[in-house]
């Protein structure tokens, strides 16, 4: 099987009107802003700040005003007056995202947590702004299908898309792939992928919190937020397996629970995943994530050809050719920002928006069949009418969707 845009989008992909972007010089300031002050928003500032000297932010939004504040702090610290972010420009709340693609900024980084992306990015795209996607992208099919409908806008309007996916950025990653592809290992057969950790931080719920306050921020445990650990974490490893195999799968079916994660605290995800996705040519990749104390931590992933086994995160092949990545390693965090730059000064900035919604829409497919227990196929997850958006979005009421039981009907 493969993907094509109509599948996505049936009939109602009608091209908008092209607007093109204005090209950035060589040394012209880049404005950036951020939506989203979490782990992967501070990191992502960071990096774009070392990636060029010529960046600069320009506006920061959060839903809380702590945490937008602390990461101002923290990268005027480090970066100086190329952080112009005073308090007219620090902006909060439901409508902050709007607030600052108001403003002049030309490159937007969007992190705040998974289940906004298709909203905030839909109006990046409409404000016309290069938009640098966290991963995941969305958290249901829905979702997944808004995101491939803003990028077919953002192309028709020469914007470009990055998708934080940062091993597709890796040298080391990037070389084995190649030699991947290239046969060095022949026809590949099977694999696996892992992304088996600890435990992760957790809020507990105070007092004064309302519901969504408290989900908001203890983001990670409520599925519309995150869309569970094998959407948020392990799509790491589900991309590199659609990157190496250039399809997405034919089926999956999986299993999964809570062994020890089962306080309120951490909301309505599960702590562990096991999936066999079936992809075309009856190739097989077993998928497990997990997020376990005290227990052996692996990310990897791993390919069996018929001359070889590629281990991509090594950079190494053993078999008939064996071979072991030996070059230089920039940071790929760093590396994934410096290379959208370059595209957007070139005039001609790439856009990775469906690349990232399907590896999403994997991580949904694993999840949905764990979940369900039932065998779930790519043209069922492309055409489901899952959406975990709420109601509303406003401080307030929000009650928790119940923990998941396969067998059972999921909401």
């Amino acid at each position: 099987m493969s993907l094509t845009r109509r599948d996505f989008l049936g009939t109602a992909s009608a091209a908008p009107a092209v607007v093109a972007a204005r090209n950035l010089q060589a040394e012209e300031p880049v404005r950036v802003g951020i939506i989203g002050c979490g782990g992967r928003g501070s990191g992502a500032g960071d990096n774009v700040l070392e990636a060029d000297p010529y960046t600069e932010i320009v506006a920061i939004a959060d839903m809380f005003k702590d945490r937008a504040a602390q990461r101002r702090n923290g990268l005027a610290r480090k970066y100086g007056d190329r952080v112009k972010v005073d308090d007219s420009r620090l902006f909060i709340g439901f409508d902050a995202y709007k607030r600052v693609l108001d403003t002049n900024v030309q490159y937007v980084i969007l992190a705040e947590p998974p289940g906004f992306r298709p909203l905030h990015f839909e109006a990046a795209v409409e404000a016309g702004k290069h938009v640098f996607l966290e991963k995941p992208v969305a958290v249901d099919p829905v979702g997944a299908r808004r995101i491939i409908a803003a990028g077919e806008k953002a192309r028709a309007k020469n914007l470009g898309v990055h998708a934080s996916t940062e091993n597709r950025h890796d040298w080391r990653m990037v070389e084995t792939v190649k030699r991947i592809h290239e046969g060095q290992i022949g026809r590949i057969v099977a694999g696996r992928c892992f992304f088996n950790t600890g435990e992760l931080w957790k809020f507990e719920r105070r007092p004064e919190d309302s519901d969504m306050e408290w989900q908001l921020r203890n983001w990670y445990y409520f599925d519309w937020l995150s869309g569970d650990h094998i959407v948020e974490q392990h799509v790491h490893e589900l991309d590199v397996c659609h990157w190496v195999l250039k399809r997405p799968p034919v089926r999956a079916i999986g299993l999964g629970g809570r062994a020890w994660r089962t306080d309120p605290v951490y909301g309505n995800i599960w702590d562990h995943f096991a999936v066999d996705f079936e992809f075309p040519e009856n190739v097989h990749i077993a998928s497990y994530c997990r997020q376990w104390r005290n227990s052996d931590g692996k990310v990897e992933a791993y390919f069996v050809g018929t001359k070889g086994e590629a281990a991509c995160y090594r950079g190494e092949i053993t078999g008939e050719n064996p071979w072991r990545y030996q070059g230089p390693r920039p940071n790929p965090h760093v590396q994934e920002h410096k290379d959208f730059l370059a595209s957007i000064r070139s005039g001609k900035p790439y856009n990775e928006a469906e690349q990232v919604a399907v590896s999403s829409l994997i991580g949904i497919m694993g999840r949905t069949a764990a979940y369900t227990g039932r065998d779930v196929t790519w043209e069922q997850i492309l055409k489901s009418d899952l959406d975990y958006s709420p109601p509303k979005y406003e401080f307030g009421p929000l009650p928790v969707r119940p923990v998941p039981r396969p067998g059972f009907k999921q909401g």
